[in-house]
């Protein structure tokens, strides 16, 4: 069998190519415009809404560089490439904020991606790929591996609460032992996330792969190793640009509009920083493939909750400001209603268009009761 062609035409070529492919990446307009409009000293509520359309077709060339690189150093490298710049855009907001002192913040975006991917995104994607279809069916086996993956997650987030609440009586209270014991619990979902990996692209990787995914026409990578190098680097930069803008007009856009942190954080940033994500789910299972779509929503998920919220509280270390896995009572019932609706979802290997609408009927309802919780 003859080999798939390779990349076509000269590095600087490829890389143009990538960016004029997609259609959202006409939003790529506003990266100049966000940065034009904070030298100018525009009003939050402008630099707000521009920067956070720019982080969108970043993000997406992010991803889109990524895979290109990962065809080219094979799967167990490529893994771990995905694994550290996939959620690159929430990784650098969630850094900004950090610095900026928005701990709130951060935590609700940390929250909502996940409740995001798990609701939102699975819920489309489910709607798209089932409507005109019967049923569509994926591995029960990965999607089980990603549930418990994500049930851990809801351990560690819920007991330095319990401590809180048991130990100091205050949600709000911290303490050097309960960011010590943040801490540990960051370390402890690393380690299980690196056994994730190796179980998903070692061990088992063919579960991972799906029912009929072998017959599927694989798409060999657009760039060269080197084009895709240099397109990472370039969208990791300007995302960074942009992820300090939106994190510097966050508190002023959100008083603007009178929303609180909680709101902000958990939904509005959430669907920012995984819009690239959300639209190829959704494209994917309309074109069939439930299977890699239910990857991509629950496989980010796990990575949000077991690799971006260890590594950010870290972070918080490094930068001399511990960061507690203390959340708010909302955003701990949220991940755990989300994690229990996809794990019900997903339990039989096969999905209709009406589990779609319970999932977004779930996330409509949290999204609400989140908007009219006081700040």
């Amino acid at each position: 069998m003859p080999s798939p062609p390779g990349p076509v035409g000269g590095g600087a070529a490829q890389i143009v190519r990538a960016i004029t492919d997609d259609r959202q990446n006409l939003l790529l307009l506003f990266v100049p415009l966000s940065i034009a409009l904070d030298v100018a000293g525009a009003a939050d509520l402008w630099l707000f809404a521009t920067a956070a359309l720019a982080v969108v077709p970043l993000a997406g060339l992010i991803g889109r560089a990524t895979e290109d690189l990962a065809e080219h150093v094979g799967p167990g490298l490529g893994g771990l490439l995905n694994a550290t710049f996939g959620n690159g855009a929430e990784l650098l907001i969630g850094g900004f904020a950090l610095q900026a002192g928005l701990v709130n913040v951060v935590k609700a975006s940390l929250s909502g991606s996940i409740i995001g991917n798990l609701l939102l995104v699975l819920g489309v994607a489910i709607v798209a790929g089932g409507w005109g279809r019967d049923i569509q069916r994926f591995s029960a086996t990965s999607a089980g591996a990603q549930t418990s993956m994500l049930f851990l997650a809801v351990v560690a987030l819920v007991m330095p609460a319990v401590y809180a609440l048991t130990i100091l009586h205050n949600l709000t209270a911290t303490n050097e032992p309960l960011e010590v014991l943040s801490l540990l619990s960051a370390i402890v979902l690393l380690i299980a996330y690196v056994a994730g990996l190796w179980f998903s692209l070692r061990t088992h990787r063919d579960v991972f792969r799906g029912e009929g995914t072998a017959t599927t026409t694989h798409e060999p990578a657009s760039m060269s190793a080197g084009a895709a190098a240099v397109l990472l680097a370039i969208a990791t930069a300007l995302t960074a640009v942009a992820a300090e803008i939106l994190v510097g007009s966050i508190e002023q856009f959100a008083h603007a509009l009178g929303l609180t942190d909680l709101f902000v954080g958990m939904v509005v940033v959430a669907i920012v920083g995984n819009a690239a994500e959300h639209w190829s789910a959704v494209m994917i299972a309309r074109g069939g493939n439930m299977q890699l779509a239910m990857n991509i929503a629950k496989s980010s998920s796990v990575q949000i909750a077991l690799l971006v919220a260890p590594l950010l509280i870290l972070a918080s270390w490094a930068i001399g400001r511990p960061m507690s896995l203390v959340f708010h009572p909302f955003e701990l019932f949220g991940i755990a209603l989300a994690v229990g609706a996809a794990g019900l979802v997903s339990i039989d290997g096969e999905t209709h268009w009406f589990e779609g609408v319970l999932l977004l009927a779930v996330y409509a309802l949290l999204a609400i009761a989140i908007f009219f919780v006081p700040s």
